[in-house]
């Protein structure tokens, strides 16, 4: 019986190799993601209740009940206003502190730091401060209306208010995050660029923004924008702690709606049935931005 070539018998043991290295990412990936979507799906057809013994399978009726669903309009609607006013502050506001903090010499690390802050700390921590700041009487920002002569305004607890406010502690939250990002792709722009145009008589600051700086921030950019929709979508600490999703539910939101419905009323099977609309919404407002936006990067 004739033995397998050495270069046969070295690449079966290359591929053992790589299955091996790969076999632990693709347990993890078993376990972690496909595992849990799997058994999301299973409960999005039945009427499971926490705690119940029995499970019945209902077809698409908790997908029928949750498009009717008032109370999921009224949180979607919320999400989409937060994501719009969130979406283009972050990246607005980041992208200007980035190229300010840029032209800093000696103070770029202290300023780095600073805006970074809000990143590593423990936001449940940060709410409670936020609370204090936003509160209608003892807070310093109703201090100082009231020393402007407005008066007293009740951020939270105003339906007309509550969600803007929540947008602009979002925005605060992401400001660092994406203005490292920024940063990044500012260092790999390179100086000669701006040379060569002030040479071609493109000597302000703007016009040097504008035609080097920001199309070659196009992939940085698209980035951005991409995770940050995301984490505004995913907004639910500051509505658990500040708003508990009132007043009037002027801010609940998608998440803090699956919450309700499987920890505070058990529906576990119409939770699973939210999770999973609230994964495809933003599968598909992810590939729509990725593939409308990546028409417009220059790479």
């Amino acid at each position: 019986m004739m033995s397998a070539p050495p270069g046969r018998r070295q690449a079966v043991m290359e591929r053992i190799m790589a299955a091996g290295f790969a076999l632990p990412a693709l347990l993890l990936l078993l376990l972690t993601i496909l595992v849990p979507l799997g058994v999301l799906a299973y409960l999005s057809f039945t009427d499971y209740e926490l705690g119940a013994v029995d499970v019945n399978y209902v077809g698409l009726s908790n997908i029928t009940s949750a498009l009717t669903d008032p109370t999921f309009r009224r949180a979607l609607t919320n999400t989409l206003i937060y994501v719009a006013i969130v979406l283009p502050g972050s990246v607005i506001l980041s992208l200007l502190v980035a190229v300010l903090v840029h032209r800093r010499k000696r103070t770029r690390s202290l300023y780095e730091i600073i805006y970074f802050l809000p990143v590593t700390s423990t936001f449940i921590a940060m709410a409670t401060v936020w609370q204090f700041v936003l509160h209608p009487s003892l807070g310093p920002i109703s201090a100082a209306l009231r020393w402007l002569g407005i008066g007293e305004i009740a951020f939270l607890s105003d339906p007309s208010l509550a969600l803007p406010t929540l947008a602009v502690i979002g925005i605060w939250q992401l400001i660092g995050f994406n203005m490292v990002l920024f940063l990044a792709g500012l260092s790999t722009i390179p100086k000669d660029l701006y040379e060569a145009a002030e040479i071609d008589g493109c000597g302000g600051e703007i016009d040097r923004f504008m035609t080097i700086t920001w199309p070659l921030l196009g992939p940085t950019t698209m980035f951005v924008i991409v995770t940050s929709s995301i984490t505004a979508f995913k907004v639910f600490d500051t509505v658990a702690v500040l708003t508990h999703g009132g007043p009037g539910g002027s801010t609940e939101v998608l998440l803090y709606d699956i919450y309700l419905e499987g920890f505070q009323y058990f529906r576990m099977a119409y939770a699973a049935v939210l999770t999973f609309i609230f994964l495809i919404f933003i599968l598909v407002f992810s590939i729509l931005q990725t593939v409308v936006m990546d028409r417009k990067v220059h790479y």
